[in-house]
């Protein structure tokens, strides 16, 4: 489904059409300054550190850990009121910048919980890192 034909997607345009396809492909990109070398997100077409526009795209490990969250019963606005009770959430990437999102999946959110993104119709989503953990 092209995300501009979505209520919870933005519209894509000439600046963000690489994020949204990349997305659609189950990669996550973020904006990295050649100046400063910072990473960012939202996708910008300057730096928001230090204000240069020698940006460009790079593929996100996917890796994130969860910074908070709200569990949000009630929204009136389509397709979010189909989902209730939703995960919205705020992410720390790997790479360093923050990130609005979605918890999905199974398990109670926690503060540092180690994530990973997913994607659900062509929108970054995350769930929670199954570790393995030793036998006793």
């Amino acid at each position: 489904m092209e995300p501009g034909n979505r209520h919870d997607v933005p519209e894509a345009d000439s600046f963000t059409r690489a994020y949204w396809d990349a997305a659609a492909a189950g990669r996550l990109l973020i904006r990295r300054c050649g100046a400063c070398a910072r990473a960012h997100h939202y996708p910008r077409e300057f730096c928001p550190h230090c204000w240069s526009e020698d940006v460009t795209w790079e593929e996100a490990s996917g890796l994130a850990t969860l910074y908070t969250w709200s569990v949000v019963h009630r929204n009136d606005l389509p397709p979010f009121g189909e989902r209730t009770p939703y995960v919205a959430a705020v992410v720390d990437l790997a790479e360093g910048p923050r990130m609005s999102t979605e918890f999905v999946g199974e398990g109670e959110p926690a503060r540092g919980m180690e994530l990973a993104v997913a994607f659900r119709d062509g929108v970054p989503v995350f769930r929670a890192v199954r570790t393995s953990r030793p036998a006793p």
